[in-house]
């Protein structure tokens, strides 16, 4: 199968998925912690479940890797990695910018990325060696490289606080405007041309490896603080941007 029949279904699957974490958004919810005290609903549970039967039945070779459920097929050549709900904490406050994210690496390297957005019904994919789409069309990041003039989300501003006080106060000083932000969101705003940049950090592979083809396929560029390709190993500190000169800009305010 060709990576742009695979894309489309896994586009596909995504979108079916949506149903299940919309069935239940805005309505009362029980919710537990993990162990890492994120919290998890039934819905994060279900639309993994879903998510995994799909990808069974249309890529019985492949291997699937998930944040609810854990590894699967480990071994095989293509894996799968699926977050159901990035941003759970934003899903069970009634906050429409939680995510889902689905993507595929083929022998180490990230081939397809998606993020579906349930609640705004948008979907961004990207493939390697094609371009990236917003809800089937195509999307391109900015070509920004100042980073005096650049719009810079800041994920997970209380970490990188309490981490490093002196570091946050220099990220604080960047940019042309600044938000603080969470989760996938912002990461897809940067392929879809419409921010420049997004520092992050406390991320999993499931949360980061879907969004590498989908950043790169638009153009852009995605990293670790030190610049380096993100792998399953990773620390999960991030950087995206719009341009190879922007990351550098902000690799240089992460490291002063």
């Amino acid at each position: 199968m060709q990576t742009p029949d695979i894309l489309a279904q896994a586009i596909a699957i995504a979108e079916a998925a949506s149903a299940l974490p919309m069935g239940h958004f805005r309505t009362p919810l029980p919710v537990e912690a993990k162990e890492d005290d994120s919290p998890v609903t039934i819905a994060d549970r279900a639309t993994e479940a879903f998510i995994r039967d799909r990808l069974r039945a249309a890529f019985p070779q492949d291997g699937i890797f998930g944040e609810e459920m854990g590894v699967e097929n480990g071994e095989a050549e293509a894996l799968w990695i699926i977050d159901p709900i990035d941003g759970t904490r934003s899903f069970i406050t009634g906050n429409p910018l939680f995510g889902m994210l689905l993507g595929r690496v083929l022998a180490g390297v990230p081939q397809i990325g998606i993020v579906r957005m349930p609640a705004l019904g948008e979907t961004f994919a990207g493939r390697t060696g094609g371009g990236a789409t917003l809800n089937g069309a195509a999307i391109r990041c900015r070509m920004t490289t100042r980073l005096d003039g650049a719009l810079v989300y800041i994920n997970e501003a209380e970490k990188i606080h309490a981490a490093d006080p002196a570091r946050f106060a220099r990220l604080c000083g960047i940019g042309h405007t600044r938000r603080m932000a969470y989760d996938c969101y912002p990461h897809a705003l940067v392929a879809a041309g419409q921010i420049d940049a997004v520092v992050d950090c406390g991320l999993q592979p499931y949360d980061y490896l879907p969004l590498i083809a989908l950043v790169e396929a638009a153009g852009g560029v995605i990293c670790d603080w030190q610049g380096q390709p993100l792998t399953l190993q990773s620390d999960g500190r991030v950087v995206t941007a719009a341009t190879p000169a922007l990351r550098d800009a902000l690799l240089a305010v992460l490291a002063a």
